[in-house]
């Protein structure tokens, strides 16, 4: 039997231990370190005094069978499936149960994708889309300026040697201007100018304008579906009833089922090396610290940490992997009593709120990324979702900064200051609030970035290493490719093979990918 040593219990983590267990084979020991006490990572759900929250929002669809099915067949489909009309999963009655989940909750609803845009205290759909609404909100000299501005985007294309340019190549400078610069500024600290173009082509990859128009043309001829909709365009997902901990909460417990053990509070810190392989790791435990050995290692630790607990990294590696920039993330979770935006829309929601799942923030007057509508994504989220509405207010920070470094009161009060400068709450409808704050929660491409192959290279050295996930490649995948690198890494364990060439390569074929 072999001994295998998983660091971190996230997306990733769980998918790997669960992969290398199911067949049932007993020919591998699975232990999982995971510093917290909660498994999912950022896919974790928060309780709070009835309510739950969802850290950042993560929509379950991908264009990968493989993934739907596994997802599918842990938590059956409510409803209608979501994806390229095939049924994965059976049908099953909802529970009108409490907040915590029973044996016949265990299922995925399936949930409208509605998100937009709120700048000028207007609403523009996201992404953008020239309707109507759009010309309106933006006046017809605007209108104007952006279709020129995006015709000679169309002829003279830009070097696509940062991420500004790669905007503009596909939307136009004015919108570019208009819906990206802030944002992007805004969730990454630094201008589009200083960011690699691998970012765009990570997390848009197939949108533009002329993608949005076909999208337009497929759905007025009744010819759209997920499958041919670019991911930032489709127009339904599957969500976990109780929020996407919920599910990975349900992998903890089968890994343990099969065998598996979860050490909760063991934060690795150094890892031993000989012979071009990993023999074991130091960790920090509410104990004191401990040595574990194994045979083999899958790491979705962040690869700084991870090469800072490496001896034998060299002066340059150690150089560049202590460069890698990440940004940190602080959600504000809200419950108030109502929202001053109208439901314009001709969805139906629960009392009547605005129905969607996030608004994207682009105004520059105010710190606030995203909003997220906790109702929306599944009622089941909140205690009372007929009487209030619960909400999570996103900012991405660096740990240390003077936002990140506010009290809970300070950080909660800057929050509702901005609503209501924003219009969206009135004084006095706030009826309690939480914060969370996430460390490393976007790997970025800036600073040492453009030399990571140097990192990929010395890691990929140690035969029996594995690196997968969000954190453990650098690389701002959703959940599904985090996933599939996961699966990637149980594969070519199972084959015996070294090689990591088909981990490293998940998402990097840019077809798709959403944009957050």
């Amino acid at each position: 039997m072999k001994n295998v040593i998983i660091i971190g219990g996230g997306p990733a983590g769980l998918t790997a231990a669960y992969e290398l267990l199911r067949d049932g084979s007993g020919e591998y020991r699975v232990t999982i370190l995971e510093e917290s006490e909660t498994l999912g990572g950022i896919s974790q759900t928060v309780r709070y005094h009835g309510n739950r929250m969802d850290i950042g929002g993560h929509r379950f669809f991908s264009k990968d069978e493989q993934i739907m099915k596994w997802w599918s067949d842990l938590m059956p489909v409510q409803g209608k499936p979501a994806y390229d009309d095939k049924v994965l999963g059976r049908e099953k009655p909802l529970s009108e149960n409490g907040p915590d989940p029973q044996k016949e909750d265990v299922v995925m609803l399936v949930r409208d994708r509605v998100s937009r845009i709120y700048y000028k205290k207007c609403f523009f759909d996201y992404p953008v889309t020239m309707n109507f609404n759009t010309i309106r909100n933006m006046g017809l000299l605007t209108t104007l300026r952006a279709g020129f501005s995006y015709l000679k985007s169309a002829i003279c294309k830009l070097p696509e040697d940062n991420l500004e340019n790669f905007y503009i190549n596909r939307f136009g400078r004015v919108l570019y201007s208009m819906f990206f610069e802030g944002y992007t500024e805004k969730l990454w600290g630094r201008h589009p100018s200083e960011i690699a173009a691998d970012w765009g082509a990570q997390r848009v990859k197939g949108l533009s304008i002329l993608a949005i128009l076909r999208d337009m043309l497929r759905k007025l001829f009744g010819r759209k579906n997920n499958a041919n909709a670019e991911t930032s365009l489709i127009e339904q997902f599957w969500y976990p009833k109780y929020g996407p901990g919920q599910l990975w909460e349900l992998v903890g417990e089968k890994v343990q089922e099969m065998g598996g053990e979860i050490r909760f509070g063991c934060k690795v810190q150094k890892l031993r090396t000989a012979d071009g392989k990993i023999t074991g790791v130091q960790c920090q435990t509410p104990e004191g610290e401990t040595e574990i050995s194994g045979d083999i290692f899958i790491s979705s630790m962040p690869v700084r940490d991870l090469v800072a607990g490496m001896d034998d990294a060299d002066e340059n590696i150690r150089r560049i992997a202590d460069g890698l920039p990440y940004r940190d993330f602080v959600t504000v979770g809200l419950l108030v009593k109502k929202l001053e935006l109208k439901n314009q829309t001709d969805r139906r929601t629960l009392a009547n709120i605005v129905p969607d799942c996030w608004i994207y923030v682009q105004d520059k007057g105010v710190k606030l990324g995203r909003i997220q509508i906790f109702n929306n994504w599944s009622p089941y989220m909140v205690q009372k979702p007929e009487d209030t509405v619960w909400i999570g207010l996103e900012y991405f920070c660096d740990e240390g900064d003077a936002f990140w470094n506010m009290t809970d009161e300070e950080c909660i009060a800057f929050a509702v200051r901005e609503l209501r400068k924003m219009g969206v709450i009135q004084k006095g409808v706030c009826l309690d609030a939480h914060r969370e704050k996430v460390r490393k929660a976007y790997p970025a491409y800036f600073d040492t970035y453009s030399e990571f192959g140097q990192v990929v290279g010395f890691l990929n050295g140690y035969e029996n290493l594995f690196c997968v996930g969000r954190n453990g490649q650098h690389r701002y995948n959703n959940m599904d490719h985090s996933m599939l690198t996961a699966i990637r890494a149980a594969e070519a364990i199972k084959a015996g093979s070294t090689d990591k060439s088909g981990i490293w390569d998940v998402n990097t074929e840019k077809k798709y990918h959403e944009s957050k």
